[in-house]
């Protein structure tokens, strides 16, 4: 009985062998997703990008400038005049606080008077905001504490008595309950109209091959983009009914604000799926099997791109070698865009560079994976 159990096992293994591509999901895919793990999923938050409105331009406000600048756990995004240049840098995502430093700053500190410095923390990721916030706190009451300290010993009076003081006043933008389903949400239904779209689509084609029908199709006067059009029509249907269906639940039962426009959110949505339903088009050109086209879909494009799109872990948090792959991610671009639309409420004058590269890619996806099939492949 051993042996012949031995014997069954030897003959699987080099079936599994002769099947190169069944091959490099068993062996490849487990080794890479540990790899993109292993490098983006963490929680810590660092490089946060901060944008400083310094309208005093004074040395103590430079000072506090500098202690941003060259706090490890900052980047410095950009130094601005006044406080409405702020929001730009947070509505477009690039900057996740502001510091606003109100003009006479360093004169009525100097007078002993009390002054205020604000902090403006883009809400929109409830857990960064909230250790964001927590670190620019800290760093700012050290920065008054040493302040204090020395204009103190200045007057020859006691340290710590006497002197300025200032308050910090905190303000969180877009989320002001810092709520974390108005983060996770939009993110879901991203990812639920990539894992429908792409599987039915690829899987969809595939089983054309297994069960023989696509060879009736190849003896039909359709032409190659009529075949693809019509295969892959039917699953861009599906996929704005779900669209329909998700944004319901979004808005009715978890009460996601939607700030932005409606018709700009479907239009963006259409460009989506056409990424979508083009990944899961050059799925089919490469996997014989459904079997195969699910494994390469979900190892090799959808946990990756769950991991490196900043759907739960900050881009800005991943290691500077890791970062460069996620522009290669779709998802993260139209993450951006359906935060952006739901919870700011900007328009295509903002997010149009998300959109560009997303459109790019999915074009680009589509194209090759039209080249890659043929009437007979497809």
């Amino acid at each position: 009985m051993i042996r012949r159990i031995r014997f069954l096992v030897w003959k699987e293994l080099i079936e599994l062998g002769q099947d190169p591509r069944l091959f490099g999901i068993v062996i490849i895919a487990p080794v890479l997703q540990l790899m993109l793990l292993a490098y983006a999923a963490t929680t810590d938050v660092r490089n946060v990008a901060v944008v400083v409105a310094d309208a005093d331009r004074s040395a103590a406000s430079r000072e506090l400038v500098e202690r941003f600048d060259a706090s490890p756990t900052f980047t410095l995004a950009a130094v601005v005049s006044s406080g409405p240049e702020v929001d730009a840098y947070l509505e477009r995502g690039d900057a996740w606080l502001a510091v606003v430093i109100p003009p006479g700053y360093g004169r009525e500190l100097l007078a002993g008077r009390p002054q205020r410095v604000q902090v403006v923390a883009d809400g929109s990721d409830s857990n960064s905001a909230g250790v964001s916030l927590g670190y620019a706190n800290s760093l700012i009451a050290a920065y008054g504490r040493d302040l204090t300290a020395r204009m103190a010993a200045a007057r020859a009076a006691t340290p710590g008595a006497g002197g300025p003081s200032f308050e910090t006043v905190v303000r969180v933008w877009f989320n002001p309950t810092l709520e974390s389903r108005y983060f996770m949400v939009p993110g879901v239904v991203a990812l639920l109209l990539l894992m429908v779209t792409t599987n039915l689509s690829a899987m969809g084609i595939v089983r054309e091959k297994e069960v023989g029908t696509l060879e009736q199709l190849n003896v039909t006067p359709l032409r190659r983009s009529e075949l693809i059009l019509g295969k892959l029509l039917p699953y861009a249907v599906v996929g704005i009914i779900d669209v329909v269906l998700v944004l319901a639940v979004a808005l009715l039962w978890f009460e996601v604000p939607m700030r932005g426009s409606l018709v700009l959110l479907f239009s963006m949505t259409l460009v989506y799926l056409l990424t979508t339903l083009g990944l899961g088009l050059f799925v089919s050109t490469i996997s014989v099997t459904q079997q195969q086209a699910m494994m390469t879909t979900t190892f090799f494009f959808l946990i990756p791109m769950v991991l490196l799109s900043g759907f739960v872990f900050p881009i800005e948090n991943m290691p500077a070698v890791v970062q460069p792959f996620t522009y290669l991610i779709p998802l993260r671009y139209f993450l951006v865009i359906l935060r952006s639309i739901f919870l700011k409420g900007v328009g295509l004058e903002t997010i149009w560079p998300q959109a560009l590269a997303l459109a790019g890619w999915g074009v680009g996806i589509l194209a090759l994976a039209i080249a890659r099939s043929s009437k007979r492949t497809a």
